[in-house]
């Protein structure tokens, strides 16, 4: 899927001035609080997806994402009274986003406008429907019961495999990190699934030879 140019204005946003802000993150417990009751498919995604998988902790986590239908955003929205969200890309912020910016980006931040902290990270995803549809590829397209998987706690988390592909366009240290952790929990069945998806997606990337390789015993 194309990417979009970013809308116009803006705010530039340095990595450190965004990591300063993001020290209060809530955790995917009062996310999912919030978020009782509602109707629509929506997961914990990044590495806490990875974590809610595994059943611990992992790492320390700098935020918390999660995803929802690009359709569903407004009830998102009111579903958080007192606070703003603000459009992300291409390195800039666009505070209190209207429909323009909202259209020409896929991230918004939840930000407490009293401090200016930010507490929650929402991709809105393109879908059609009740089907899933990859924001890097729109021919890679699932029904939401197949990309959602839950917590021994009932929240919803995206399945390791697709947290991993979309990990691996960037491949930071903290991805690398948690693509040696993971993988060696994942069957063949998931395995092969991250490999066609990685072959489709990113042709040649160098984690397919290790998800080619048996789980361990």
């Amino acid at each position: 899927m194309a990417e979009k140019p970013p809308p116009p204005g803006g705010i530039p946003i340095a990595e450190s001035e965004a990591a300063a802000r993001w020290t209060r993150a809530w955790r995917p417990e009062r996310v999912a609080e919030r978020l009782a009751g509602t109707g629509m498919p929506w997961y914990v995604a990044g590495g806490w997806a990875l974590d809610l998988f595994r059943g611990e902790p992992s790492r320390v986590h700098g935020d918390v994402e999660i995803a929802v239908p690009a359709a569903a955003f407004p009830e998102i929205r009111d579903r958080f009274p007192g606070y703003v969200f603000d459009a992300v890309g291409a390195g800039r912020l666009w505070p209190a986003a209207g429909p323009e910016a909202l259209a020409a980006t896929h991230q918004t931040w939840l930000r407490d406008p009293e401090t200016g902290r930010f507490h929650l990270d929402v991709f809105r995803e393109p879908h059609d429907g009740d089907t899933w549809i990859c924001r890097r590829d729109e021919g890679l397209r699932l029904p939401y019961a197949a990309v959602i998987e839950r917590s021994a706690g009932g929240i919803p988390y995206l399945r390791p495999e697709l947290v991993l592909l979309f990990k691996a366009k960037g491949a930071r240290p903290k991805d690398r990190a948690d693509f040696a952790a993971t993988l060696p929990l994942l069957d063949r069945a998931r395995r092969d699934a991250l490999g066609r998806w990685l072959e489709r997606v990113h042709p040649g990337h160098p984690w397919l030879d290790a998800t080619a390789a048996p789980p361990a015993l």
